[in-house]
């Protein structure tokens, strides 16, 4: 499937090689409009790509060039709490792969446990907890399921990521992310529990992608945007319509920093 998804990618003039894909989250997706050159393809035409059920995630694959990069971006995701499986995103990742990219990098909204990281900071992840008892290369039979999580997020890119942060001025923490599987957000407890073990963020999404990605060979870097502080915390108390709003604030930002990590591959 990710071979036949490849090639009509190829004949829609989405063919690579490409210096990064790009998988952007909730209220993200405006990036697409500092792309030039693009050409667009809806996931609904692309075998094998799940259609994000999700206000925020529109659910098209672009192609086109940023910062004098060729790139590939995906607007929006599917998520595991859709429809239980955890693998969702498998195609997707898979064809940014096979479409040369050699890079992934994501983007989240995530509530932040630490009250000095608020509404509308951006974090660099460094690691990340797997909270959700699911795993997407659950049923993969291959040797190759056995997949090295050390240096998960990129070392490399990470620096990337802070030398465009000052570029652009922007303060840019850096953090671990605990994965629930959602859809309920999290409860105060859930939130105390995920700070004891090392967790700084909480979210619903981006873990998946990233034992994927690191599944396919391909190296990742991943940002998330605090939209609301954890449940339980100060006066945390997250709802969608708040992670939507604040992400779309911080849109502008998460765009200047793309554009200068870009410009660093």
């Amino acid at each position: 499937m990710i071979t036949a998804a490849a090639e009509t990618l190829r004949a829609r003039g989405l063919g690579g090689p490409y210096a990064c894909a790009i998988v952007t989250g909730t209220g993200l997706g405006a990036l697409v409009d500092r792309l030039d050159g693009v050409v667009s393809v809806p996931y609904g035409e692309i075998a094998g790509f799940p259609p994000p059920g999700v206000s925020g995630h529109r659910g098209r694959l672009h192609g086109g060039t940023l910062a004098g990069r060729r790139v590939l971006l995906f607007e929006g995701r599917a998520h595991a709490y859709e429809t239980g499986n955890a693998a969702v995103m498998r195609v997707p990742v898979g064809v940014a792969q096979a479409l040369g990219a050699g890079a992934l990098l994501l983007t989240n909204a995530a509530g932040s446990l630490r009250p000095e990281i608020g509404p509308g900071r951006l974090v660099a992840l460094n690691d990340h907890i797997n909270l959700s008892g699911l795993n997407p290369l659950v049923g993969e039979t291959s040797d190759a399921r056995f997949v090295p999580m050390v240096g998960a997020y990129d070392a490399i890119l990470r620096a990337h990521l802070a030398e465009a942060a000052a570029e652009c001025g922007i303060s840019l923490a850096d953090g671990v992310y605990a994965w629930f599987s959602g859809p309920s957000f999290e409860t105060p407890a859930e939130v105390r529990m995920a700070a004891r073990l090392g967790a700084d963020l909480v979210g619903m999404s981006t873990v998946p992608e990233t034992i994927l990605a690191r599944f396919f060979g391909l190296r990742v870097a991943s940002v998330s945007v605090v939209t609301n502080l954890g449940a339980g915390i100060g006066d945390g108390d997250p709802h969608h319509a708040e992670t939507k709003a604040v992400a779309a604030r911080a849109a502008d930002d998460l765009a200047r920093l793309v554009i200068a990590f870009v410009q660093r591959l």
